[in-house]
């Protein structure tokens, strides 16, 4: 359950952030970085799947990282999951996925993908999000292969 209120968590501060930031280039706002693929699938279903990578150095407050992405394409703006990250300085792969049934339609072509390495202090108690890193990239997404 907990854990589960975390991941929320991460994904409503996160769709906080969507938005906020500047160029659509890779920024840094903590000590992290993330990208995005320029490519992600989507199925026949609506099931979408994007990635990229990330780097964070290790914490020195207490809580989780995670990166987690928003698509929009067109006037249609959806979460995709989150990940948990791994922040020992060196550099990995995320990736995100979202089933269909959110009543949200995506389809094969352009979009654009906002990825987010957040922190969540818990040093309080409660979780307090610190954006570490946003990137916001236009993506082609692609058929999936069913």
């Amino acid at each position: 359950m907990r854990g589960s209120l975390v991941a929320a968590s991460a994904v409503v501060a996160a769709g906080l952030l969507t938005g906020v930031t500047g160029p659509a280039d890779a920024i840094t706002i903590g000590s992290g970085a993330v990208s995005t693929d320029a490519e992600g699938t989507v199925s026949r279903d609506g099931a979408v799947t994007i990635s990229g990578t990330y780097r964070c150095s290790p914490r020195s407050a207490p809580g989780p990282v995670f990166v987690s992405s928003t698509v929009r394409q067109g006037s249609v703006r959806h979460g995709i999951g989150g990940t948990a990250a791994r922040c020992d300085g060196a550099e990995h792969t995320w990736v995100n996925h979202e089933g269909p049934g959110n009543g949200t339609s995506l389809e094969p072509g352009s979009a654009e993908v906002e990825a987010t390495l957040m922190h969540l202090n818990t040093r309080s108690g409660l979780p307090v999000p610190t954006f570490l890193a946003s990137d916001r990239q236009d993506v082609e997404l692609r058929p999936a292969r069913d």
